[in-house]
């Protein structure tokens, strides 16, 4: 039987619904223990741990806003409690708003910033103190950052911001053997993404890319698999593009 010790540990942020959903099932298959963390939607959290461990794999929900920098150190607390340590961050949490600069109020630009960029950085910082030797560090950008769509200026900022952490930390961590990595998926068809659109901009989206279809939260999760496990060992610092060859 695998002891607390000999467990690998993945935190997903953002876990209870979208793409983390996904990624919180790929990674328990692939033998981590997950911590789903969420924000509020506590019933979706304890139905997908439930669900997780009635499949056999070792799973716990955690409530924590990750632009707190008290609540984030309390979840990796919680982690290593339960699991004996943190192998794996995936900083899957984001919000996003579409609106041109000029229609833009401040509480919603700090929304996208505290989320996207603070929430990442708490968990980056919190992650260098906690994270075990041989790592994994994967954050999530987006492929509207290189699109250049109008509406998605602050967005694209907040994940540039990432993208700019991503490869300095990979620098920082020099000498422990960890990964640090970021996913910037295309369209996929989630909540976040299909939220306010029309069919008709959906069915433009899905005809963008050459494979002519949306992602769906399961080519994220492949790729993120990927990086989480072994054979990314030589891949380090670098963005990739999950898009369908859209950009």
């Amino acid at each position: 039987m695998t002891t607390p010790t000999e467990t690998k540990t993945a935190i997903i942020t953002g876990a209870a619904r979208g793409i983390g959903v996904a990624l919180a099932k790929r990674l328990a298959q692939d033998g981590f223990a997950v911590v789903v963390n969420y924000a509020n939607s506590a019933a979706s959290a304890d139905a997908l741990v439930e669900e997780l461990s009635a499949s056999g794999h070792q799973a716990m929900a955690i409530k924590a806003d990750i632009t707190n920098a008290d609540a984030v150190k309390q979840m990796f607390d919680h982690a290593e409690t339960r699991f004996g340590g943190v192998d794996v961050i995936v900083n899957n949490a984001g919000v996003m708003t579409t609106q041109p600069i000029s229609e833009m109020s401040d509480a919603v630009y700090d929304a996208m910033m505290d989320t996207n960029v603070r929430g990442t950085f708490n968990m980056l910082r919190e992650g260098a103190k906690r994270l075990r030797n041989n790592g994994r560090v994967i954050n999530f950008s987006t492929t509207a950052l290189h699109l250049k769509l109008p509406g998605y200026a602050i967005y694209n900022a907040t994940k540039a911001a990432v993208e700019a952490m991503t490869g300095v930390y990979a620098k920082e961590l020099r000498g422990r053997n960890i990964t640090v990595n970021a996913v910037a998926p295309g369209p996929v068809a989630t909540e976040l993404f299909l939220s306010g659109k029309t069919d008709e901009q959906i069915a433009q989206f899905s005809k963008m890319p050459p494979i002519e279809r949306l992602g769906q939260p399961d080519d994220i999760a492949g790729v993120v698999s990927f990086l989480a496990g072994p054979d990314s060992a030589w891949i380090n610092g670098q963005t990739l593009r999950a898009n369908g060859g859209l950009a």
